[in-house]
């Protein structure tokens, strides 16, 4: 292992200073160079959640950091629901126009500000579908929201209303950015409305599509013909999904082996001939997420040496052995922070646990999902309290310190269309063992930054962990590791060029 480090190579992908002179490349045949395309284009990032007011997980993050990040290329606006987190955050937000009810969409109203940073934010303001305590998709004890095919409906007809110059005289988007299901549906509405306007659509978890019986058509305002193999129909359902894939101008999803997969049975979800149809047209692109810069370690510690890492390391994992009641120890640290839900592989990272204890590790657990993992994680921590602590809830700030603490992150993840964890992991000095699968590939190099293995079993994991561990006792090898882990980069410099690679297409097109 140590000969195989020293062979290797850092990761070299950073961001890139610059204008869209880099374009040229990726947009073969196009009269205009794409910087001349985007310079003053008009941009509508349409979103579910933001992480500078309510997120639920990853899209949260990337809506936070991508439409900043692309304000370096073009005028770009974020559309959100007005949920109760984004009125508290900003109570007297200017009101645009005022819009009136479609079929059994009800009437809303275009709220307009600024965030600190000088971001414009778009909310569609309609308190009887988002004044609700709870995620963006159900209440905080779990499930869904009943009407939720109304709330999304009304953000997706709202993007398309903003396209038509209806809700903003004043501003109008040459583009639409929809992410996922919930604003899905937008990229139909400009069909059906006549509209040309491009659209792309990140898919980033195609297990959520967004499905509905045909009898909720008429309530959404879509036309009897788009309930067809060639438009919103699913299986007998009205997919919100289905429709963006179909009615969009362009698909992207959030690794470049996730693209590759969901074009397959195994992972395609029924959609697999459709996303195939479009990886074949060119009109299917994978695109790693980045992470904040901010998941450098504080001090900048791993631009200082081994021994400062090994200091820093030492110190948050005492710290958190205080914190979660485990005793003192010289051996590896394991973690677990995740949401616990078969997804997430939490089933085998119990029975790779036999094997981090006997070789006198231990494992800390945050998160919370499914009843039945919980529970299983509390008994495990109860049948060896000296080695398994449990924390079920999420913090964001106890779940960094935990990143910084660990030496190793268990993730297991029967499918990940990216993942972020692995990339705070690695710029935490936390060697990532994950499944082959989606973004974990194109983030984690086997044996380099961390352990990947291929067979989706409770053994497939103990074997990686097995190696994690003999990496552990060879110091050397170990700390190369940790540095290479650290020194690599995951920031949206490479992916904002790329997305704004897409949006150049589209309006070549």
């Amino acid at each position: 292992m140590v000969e195989v480090l020293k062979q290797a190579g850092t990761d070299t992908i950073s961001s890139t200073s610059g204008h869209a002179l880099t374009y040229a490349a990726a947009v073969k045949d196009s009269p205009p160079e794409p910087a001349a395309l985007l310079s003053t284009t008009k941009l509508l990032f349409v979103t579910s959640e933001m992480g500078d007011f309510i997120k639920a997980g990853g899209l949260g993050e990337v809506s936070t950091a991508l439409p900043r990040q692309l304000r370096a290329f073009c005028d770009v606006r974020v559309l959100i629901p007005g949920f109760r987190q984004v009125r508290a955050a900003k109570p007297n937000m200017d009101i645009v126009h005022q819009m009136p009810r479609t079929a059994s969409l009800p009437p809303w109203s275009l709220g307009r500000f600024s965030t600190p940073d000088g971001l414009t934010i778009y909310a569609v303001l309609c308190d009887e579908l988002y004044d609700r305590e709870g995620s963006p998709y159900g209440p905080f004890a779990g499930g869904d929201f009943g009407d939720n095919d109304i709330r999304f409906g009304r953000l997706s007809l709202a993007a398309a209303e903003i396209a038509a110059g209806e809700a903003d005289p004043n501003w109008k988007p040459d583009i639409i950015h929809v992410n996922d299901w919930p604003s899905a549906l937008a990229a139909g509405y400009l069909r059906w409305k006549g509209l040309a306007t491009p659209s792309i659509l990140t898919i980033h978890n195609l297990a959520y599509q967004g499905l509905y019986q045909p009898a909720r058509m008429n309530a959404l305002g879509i036309p009897d013909l788009a309930f067809s193999v060639n438009g919103a129909e699913f299986h007998g359902k009205i997919s919100f999904l289905k429709s963006g894939i179909y009615y969009g101008s362009h698909v992207t999803t959030v690794s470049e082996t996730y693209a590759s997969e969901i074009t397959t049975a195994d992972h395609g979800c029924g959609l697999e001939g459709l996303l195939k149809t479009r990886m074949d047209e060119g009109r299917l692109t994978g695109i790693v997420n980045g992470i904040d810069d901010s998941w450098a370690s504080p001090t900048g510690v791993e631009k200082t040496g081994a021994q400062m890492i090994r200091q820093w390391k030492r110190q948050n994992a005492a710290n958190i052995r205080k914190s979660f009641e485990l005793p003192a120890s010289r051996g590896p640290l394991f973690s677990i922070i995740s949401r616990l839900v078969h997804q997430k592989g939490i089933d085998l990272s119990i029975e790779a646990a036999e094997t981090i204890i006997d070789n006198g590790g231990q494992l800390v657990v945050t998160g919370r999902g499914e009843p039945r993992l919980e529970d299983a994680i509390e008994r495990l921590a109860r049948q060896h309290p000296a080695s398994v602590a449990a924390r079920i809830g999420f913090d964001d700030g106890e779940a960094r310190r935990i990143f910084a603490a660990s030496d190793f992150l268990l993730m297991p993840s029967r499918f990940e269309p990216c993942g972020l964890s692995q990339m705070y992991a690695q710029r935490s000095g936390a060697l990532p063992i994950a499944y082959r699968t989606g973004g974990l590939v194109d983030t984690i190099e086997d044996g380099l930054s961390g352990f990947l293995f291929s067979s989706l079993t409770g053994a497939g994991l103990t074997s990686a962990v097995t190696r994690a561990l003999d990496a552990f006792r060879s110091k050397r090898a170990f700390v190369q590791m940790r540095e290479h882990a650290m020194a690599k980069r995951f920031d949206w410099g490479r992916p904002t060029h790329r997305y704004a690679d897409v949006y150049a297409k589209a309006l070549a097109a």
